[in-house]
Formats: structure tokens, C-alpha cells, sequence
């Protein structure tokens, strides 16, 4: 026989930016639960709404299996006496076990007792399962109320707990279980009896609750659709949005509004900011990509007295566009280039100058990133002029009122002054990313900009001591991090990062002694970000840790290095890795100097000398042009000449100029090896 099983948590409104995780935590959760207390089952299902957390299982089995299980009881020695017969300690054991001293197992030095646990019917473990499913979600915030010590992400209001049609006892903060759920908070105002779990979504949809999340958003995604098709237009999608109003809602009904004419006369940024971000709508535009003057939202309800919903949206959108516009129409009496006295007053961070400051700082370090990366003369004056203009926007009513528009409106606002539109699409993208997985800066003076803004960032933070620990990161700087990284290896770009580190601390101001310590900081922040995104790659550790494994400076270069690594299969060249490992232990610590073929004694020793000449040229080509899996034949015509060498010749001798000789042979010659990482730390 098996059972269906329902948890229904209620509560008030929860953050809807949440649910998607928690319903992920929760699924797993039930799974893991499931397994632990041994009760099979063919599978769960978890739903959500902002006001319930539900959980159905479907075909649980109505007890567990019997279970056998081996403890251990006192030792041998101790259980029985000379004459074999069974002591107080033995007895006692056995008693506690429910078996006769008869059944005993003696097995090394120790006695044994072969226990069948019998399995308790479901209904008798489920009180403590389902509570075990509330107490052990994790919330980045949870909330305690009246006087209760339990928590939750919101105040729990009722409990439904199911096996089939069977009410399962239980509490939580003092709220006990039962079957009667809540419908919609205004469609449905009498309690609503769930009879068992497989009516459960069928009950709920009566009382206007679509508690399939996955209904939900396909439904809302069809009616968005349904009602643009209607408009002539078509929906301006965002996973994001449609993700936040899914659990904003029980019960969706798209429908539309009217944006006045006069607005669509502002830049596309200030109408669809205000409507996408503030007020959760979106946009309509036409195939060409153009705005229509209409908007989509979503009610929380039926589509009962739809136009007084509508008039209602129409005006609190007109009254935040309204607000739009007056802020741009006072921001079009100044350029950007005159609003950089107005960020004199904007302090950056504390000790280190205001926005003016930075932006002075911006135009020097992407001078020096335009010099490495051969710009040409105009590139070199874009990107100057961008890094000019680059925090202009930042003084702006519309970014003060929207600051989700910093960068957009500098865009907006560059193009409007008649700059070049260059200048303009590097303004905008030096943010970029501004979240996981946003697209990166494409063009070339964007990716200068964007990665001096962020270098520039890191410089400033750390010289404060504000390193990011834990979960604490104020500042962004792990994400800052990470898109610098993902700009270079993106952008396919060599360049070495702590020559950027090091230059952006020396435009600030600053002790000598604390900005080199802020360098080596900076560098192991960026070792452990690279680390984490090699990772996330599915690159092996040992092959991270090869080439993480020096000074961090070429950041693509380490990309190319791991991934020919893993194309190669060098972790299966034992032998050459044993030759690595073997150097590597004996010249730890060491310094190479000139190495003179006349101290040259015994022959291995002329060997590997000529072998490291005849390959030295070949493989700095291969690695100066990253061609790092080209090395390997030549590394591995090295390796028997290596071994040779350290099997026949010893190193450590009196004569100090010949040790010394040997010692820089033996350096130089792993030095050919580290060129590409340190392979001795492939397992």
C-alpha cells in the first residue's frame, strides 16, 4: 500500500525575490528527509505562492522496511568469563538490544548484536518529517512575532499535513495542523477543506489560487502575449520580471494600459525604467524595436471591474513619468562635460577624493591600458574622452531619482551633446557586468573603461581595509573582480593585471608600505575569483592549482594554460611529472646564476645540458605565442635526460662552483617546465 502526502505551510506575503531558491532548497530538502527516515516514494512535488509553501508526495509507502542493523557490544574479554559464560556487561547489552545472550556474535575482539529494526508506519514518523521540512529551510533573513522563539521567512498562519485523506498531528509556533487551507486573500474569503493530496491544486484553483508555479508563469507569459497581440505589438520580454511577478501573484490577468504621447518623447531608458524596475510593468514595442504608448501588467485577481484596475496603473505610471520628465528636462540645461564641476561635491569614498577625482584617475589609467593594448591614436582619445565624461551622469536628476540609470542616461545624455557614439556605448557599458551572467563591454574602448573603473574600484577598497569577508561584500568587489577577469578572457586579451593593480594604487593617495600590501591582496582576490571561475568550467583543482600557482599577471594566459592542459592530458605523462616533482624538491629554495659548461664533470651532466639548449628556443616560442600543448614533445624529450641526470649525479658536492653550476642547471631547466605551471602539483 502506498500513501499521498501534502504539507501546505501558509504565511503572509513573502519576498517574491526569494521564491525561486527556497522552492529549489525545499524540493531538495523533502527529497533528502524522504531517503533519511527510509520511506520510499515516486516523487515530490513542490509548489509556491507568495502566501504558501507546499509540498506533495506522491506514492509514499505507508511504513518503512524493516532494518538490520550490527552493534557493537562490550569486547570479548569483557562479555564472557573463563568459562565462556556471559558477564553483567554482556547481559546487559543483550537486554538493551531485546536479544538473548544466546544470539551474541563474537567477531575480532569484540561481541555483536544482529538488530532487525522493525519500520514504523509513515503516519508516525511524518509529525516529526514535516516539521523537520520548516525548521530546516535556511533564509538570508528570517522573522520572529509575537512572542514566539520559532522563525520563518514570514509569520507561519496555518498548517495543512496530509496522508491521504488522514490529518497529520503536529505544531509550529503554535500553529497546529489540519486541512483547511486559505484561498485568495480577496476572491475567497471562506476556509478551504482539502480533502487529500491529489485534489489539492484542483481544490486550490477553485478558491483562485493557481499554486503551480510553472502553470503561473506559463500563464502569464501567454496572457502578456495574448494581450500585445492584441495591441499590434509585441511583449518587451525580461526573465527577471516575469520571474518576480510569478510570485507576486495567486491568480494572474494580464492587461494593458496607456502611456500619455507627450512621454514617449524622453529617452527609452527614462520611460522603461521607471515602468520595468519601480512599477513592475512592461513595455510594448513594435517589430521595428520602437515603443508603442502602451503598458502590461499583471492583477492579482479576476478580471472583474478590469478598466478601474487599468485607470488606476495609468495614473501612477504617468505621475512616476511625469516625475521623468522633469528630471531630464532640468538635466538638458547642462552637458556632461558641465556637469563635471557638479561632481566636484560628490565624495567617491572617504580620504580618497570626490567623483571629479576618479574620473581624473579613470582618464590616466585608461591612457596606460590604450598604450598596452596598441590602441591607435583616435581609439586612444575616445576612451580618454569617455573616462573624461564617465561619472558625469552620476549628477543628473534622473540618475539621482533612478540609479539603476547610471551609465544608460550617460549614454543617453553623451549622444544628446554630440558625442561621438563611441564615447557614448563606453559610458554606458564601464558598469558592465552589472550582475551575474550580464553581457559584457564588446567594444575595445569599453573594455579599457570598464576594467580601469573596476581596477580602480579594488585599488581604492583595499587601500581602506575594507576587504570583503565571508558574505560580506558592501562594496561588489567579488563580482567587480569576476567581470574583470571575464572581460579579458572574453575580449581574448594578454595583459598583466598587476601592472594595472599596481598603477591604479599609485594614482591614489596613500602610504608606500600599505599600497604594496593592497597589491599582493588584490592579486590573491583575483587568484581565488579565477580559481572559482576555472572551477565552475569544470577544470580539474590540481590543474588550477598549476597554474595558479605564481605571480597572477596574465589572466587569459592562465585560461590558455588550463585548457591545454586538460587537451594535452599531460596528468598522464607520470614520468615527465615524477622528472618535475623531482626537480622541484631538490632545487627548492634555490636561485639559478650563469651556468658554465666547463664545471661540467660527468657526462648526464652534458646530456641535459644539451638537451635544454637544443629545446629552450621551441618551447619560448610555443609559450610566447600561447601555444602551450606545443611544448609537450619537447618537455618530454627533456624528461630522460632529467631523470638520468638525478639518478648518476650528485648535486650536493664540496666544491662550491661546481654545486653551484649544477644548481642553475637543474633551475633553469625546471624553469622550462614552469613555463606552462608547476606540473609537480598534477595528481
Amino acid at each position: 500500500m502506498s500513501k499521498n502526502l501534502l504539507l501546505e505551510i501558509g504565511t503572509e506575503e513573502m519576498p517574491a525575490n526569494i521564491m525561486s531558491g527556497v522552492v529549489d532548497q525545499l524540493r531538495e530538502l523533502a527529497d533528502m528527509k524522504l531517503k533519511e527516515a527510509r520511506i520510499s516514494f515516486e516523487k515530490t512535488e513542490v509548489y509556491a505562492t507568495p502566501r504558501r509553501l507546499a509540498v506533495i508526495v506522491k506514492q509514499a509507502a505507508d511504513a518503512q522496511p524493516d532494518e538490520e542493523v550490527k552493534k557493537r557490544g562490550p569486547s570479548v574479554k569483557a562479555a564472557f568469563d573463563e568459562n565462556g559464560n556471559p558477564t553483567k556487561a554482556a547481559l546487559g547489552f543483550a537486554r538493551g538490544q531485546h536479544i538473548d545472550p544466546s544470539q551474541l556474535v563474537k567477531e575480532g575482539e569484540y561481541t555483536w548484536a544482529e538488530v532487525i529494526n522493525k519500520g514504523q508506519p509513515v503516519e508516525n514518523i511524518l509529525p516529526e518529517l514535516f516539521t523537520s521540512l520548516i525548521t530546516g529551510l535556511n533564509f538570508s533573513r528570517s522573522m520572529r512575532w509575537a512572542d514566539e522563539e520559532a522563525h520563518f521567512i514570514r509569520p507561519v498562519r496555518w498548517i495543512v499535513a496530509l496522508a491521504d485523506d488522514k490529518i497529520i498531528p503536529m505544531e509550529f509556533a503554535h500553529v497546529k495542523s489540519g486541512n483547511i487551507s486559505r484561498g485568495h486573500r480577496f476572491l475567497c474569503k471562506e476556509p478551504v477543506k482539502i480533502t487529500c493530496p491529489e485534489d489539492y491544486k484542483a481544490i486550490m484553483e477553485k478558491a483562485f489560487v493557481v499554486v503551480d508555479q510553472d502553470e503561473r508563469r506559463d500563464m502569464i507569459s501567454r496572457g502578456l502575449k495574448k494581450v500585445a497581440d492584441e495591441l499590434g505589438g509585441e511583449v518587451w520580454p525580461n526573465a527577471g520580471l516575469l520571474e518576480e511577478i510569478n510570485y507576486l501573484v495567486e491568480y494572474p490577468t494580464p492587461l494593458y494600459g496607456k502611456i500619455d504621447e507627450e512621454f514617449l518623447k524622453l529617452p527609452v531608458p527614462a520611460i522603461v525604467t521607471p515602468m520595468r524596475d519601480h512599477q513592475r510593468y512592461y513595455p510594448v514595442r513594435r517589430k521595428d524595436g520602437s515603443l508603442m504608448p502602451y503598458f502590461l501588467t499583471v492583477r492579482n485577481g479576476g478580471d472583474k471591474a478590469i478598466h478601474n484596475v487599468q485607470a488606476g496603473n495609468e495614473k501612477v505610471l504617468r505621475a512616476r513619468l511625469d516625475d521623468a520628465k522633469f528630471f531630464y528636462d532640468g538635466d538638458r540645461k547642462k552637458s556632461l562635460e558641465e556637469r563635471r564641476e557638479d561632481i566636484k561635491r560628490i565624495n567617491y569614498q572617504e580620504g580618497l577624493g570626490t567623483l571629479l577625482d576618479k574620473a581624473d584617475r579613470l582618464v590616466k589609467m585608461v591612457s596606460l591600458i590604450a598604450a598596452d593594448w596598441g590602441f591607435s591614436p583616435e581609439e586612444t582619445e575616445k576612451v580618454r574622452r569617455a573616462a573624461f565624461l564617465s561619472k558625469s551622469d552620476l549628477a543628473t536628476g534622473m540618475v539621482t531619482e533612478f540609479t539603476e540609470l547610471q551609465g544608460e542616461m550617460g549614454r543617453e545624455y553623451a549622444l544628446l551633446d554630440g558625442e561621438d557614439k563611441d564615447v557614448a556605448d563606453a559610458i554606458f557599458e564601464q558598469y558592465m557586468p552589472r550582475f551575474a551572467g550580464d553581457i559584457l563591454p564588446q567594444s575595445a574602448i569599453g573594455r579599457a573603461l570598464s576594467l580601469a573603473d573596476k581596477l580602480d574600484n579594488l585599488a581604492a577598497t583595499f587601500l581602506r581595509g575594507l576587504i570583503p569577508t565571508g558574505s560580506q561584500d558592501p562594496f561588489a568587489l567579488r563580482r567587480q573582480t569576476i567581470g574583470a577577469v571575464n572581460i579579458l578572457v572574453d575580449g581574448k586579451i594578454h595583459w598583466d593585471i598587476r601592472k594595472g593593480i599596481e598603477e591604479a594604487l599609485k594614482l591614489l593617495p596613500g602610504e608606500t608600505e600599505k599600497k604594496e600590501t593592497a597589491v599582493m591582496q588584490i592579486e590573491d582576490f583575483f587568484r581565488q575569483r579565477i580559481k572559482t571561475i576555472l572551477l565552475d568550467k569544470k577544470i580539474d583543482y590540481d590543474v588550477i592549482d598549476a597554474v595558479l600557482s605564481g605571480e597572477i599577471n596574465d589572466i587569459y594566459a592562465l585560461f590558455l594554460k588550463a585548457q591545454s592542459m586538460l587537451d594535452s592530458h599531460i596528468k598522464g605523462e607520470e614520468e615527465l611529472r615524477q622528472a618535475v616533482t623531482r626537480l622541484a624538491n631538490i632545487t627548492k629554495g634555490k636561485q639559478a646564476g650563469k651556468v658554465d659548461p666547463n664545471l661540467f664533470e660527468e657526462e648526464a651532466e652534458k646530456t641535459l645540458y644539451a638537451a635544454f639548449v637544443k629545446v629552450s628556443e621551441p618551447v619560448a616560442r610555443a609559450y610566447g605565442e600561447y601555444r602551450y600543448a606545443d611544448a609537450l614533445p619537447y618537455l618530454k624529450e627533456l624528461t630522460a635526460p632529467v631523470n638520468a641526470y638525478l639518478d648518476t649525479v650528485m648535486v650536493m658536492v664540496d666544491n662550491e662552483a661546481v654545486k653551484n653550476n649544477r644548481i642553475s642547471l637543474l633551475v633553469k631547466v625546471l624553469e622550462i617546465y614552469m613555463g606552462w605551471g608547476d606540473l609537480s602539483r598534477l595528481v
